[in-house]
């Protein structure tokens, strides 16, 4: 249980922003992090996964935690599923694979996702036709002061689009511990989204698989999204806006090339990603600071940026769409 002082986080988010941590340490169970809860008490706190879904735009002068809580087990399994708990310090993508290695279906489309598994129901990603809930059972959390566990079930969750219970009203109160999936025995192919069947048929799949539809997101993504490990990004850095049906009709009139999808409650989801390019700002570049070449959506670090220079140049892309199109983004991202 060592903890170091002064620590650069650049290792730690995949931006590579050279922040400093005032404390550093990492936990490998709930024991630890009680532990070190306990004896940092008045220090501000983050507790750090993967580091892929963060923007660092300043030193952070408090203590940052690592989670490192690992293990995946199957823990019980009927006619139709297998439950699989994940320790939530595990990778995700590593995760995914296991999974594909064993045939449990469910998590195939969300392959290549950055980050740890312990985000991945605070977030609820989703990618391809699929998000966390579809495959989500259960999760083991810590409060932060009660010292603590609870168990959430899907219903306590409140999932919705890129959001959970974690995200608004327990913001900062629990560090989710690990997370129990309700994966199939028999898959149900999810191939309608995107491009998967167009690069299925280039793969020349003989048989539909997991394994394939695995590995048809993995080269789509690929080759649209930058490798954090060449170029420092965090994905998608704005959600996908949610207007009304009459809102839309009257931005389709002015711009009729513009992409929307309805929603189940009527409502239009645009595609952020179109809106920032119209603006003029894909492949945009101020230093190190962008907007890359080939998805509009992602920032990314080309080297030695700042956080606050990304944060800046998010704020003028907010504000620009905001002129152009009346809408407003969200940033999916979170900024400390």
């Amino acid at each position: 249980m060592q903890i170091q002082e002064n620590i650069s986080l650049q290792p730690y988010n995949s931006f590579g922003i050279g922040a400093k941590a005032r404390k550093f340490a990492s936990f490998k169970s709930t024991e630890e992090l009680s532990a070190f809860l306990t004896t940092e008490s008045k220090l501000p706190l983050l507790v750090l996964g993967g580091g892929s879904n963060i923007l660092f735009t300043k030193d952070f002068d408090g203590l940052v935690l690592k989670n490192e809580i690992k293990g995946i087990k199957k823990i019980d399994e009927d006619d139709e599923f297998v439950y699989v708990q994940s320790g939530s310090g595990e990778n995700w993508h590593q995760f995914v694979l296991l999974c594909i290695e064993n045939n449990w279906a469910g998590v195939e489309n969300l392959a290549l996702i950055p980050g740890c598994v312990g985000a991945s129901p605070m977030q609820n990603i989703g990618a391809y036709g699929v998000e966390l809930k579809d495959v989500f059972h259960e999760l083991k959390a810590f409060h932060r002061k009660e010292k603590t566990n609870y168990t959430f079930s899907l219903n306590d969750c409140d999932f919705g689009y890129r959001e959970s219970i974690f995200k608004r009203k327990y913001k900062d109160e629990f560090v989710i511990t690990s997370v129990t999936f309700r994966l199939r025995k028999q898959p149900i192919f999810n191939t309608s989204y995107g491009a998967i069947e167009q690069e299925l048929e280039r793969l020349t799949i003989s048989e539909l698989s997991i394994k394939a539809v695995a590995e048809a997101v993995i080269n789509i993504r690929s080759s649209k999204l930058p490798d954090p490990k060449e170029i420092g990004n965090a994905g998608s850095f704005f959600k996908n806006p949610e207007i009304n049906n009459e809102q839309f009709l009257i931005l389709q009139k002015e711009f009729p090339g513009i992409i929307g999808h309805t929603l189940p409650s009527g409502n239009i989801k645009l595609a952020a990603g179109w809106l920032i390019e119209q603006c003029g700002w894909k492949g945009y570049r101020k230093g190190d600071a962008g907007c890359h070449a080939k998805q509009a959506l992602v920032l990314v670090n080309y080297g030695n940026a700042k956080g606050d220079e990304i944060y800046n140049l998010s704020e003028a892309i907010f504000q620009s769409v905001k002129k152009k199109f009346g809408v407003m983004l969200e940033r999916e991202v979170n900024i400390v």
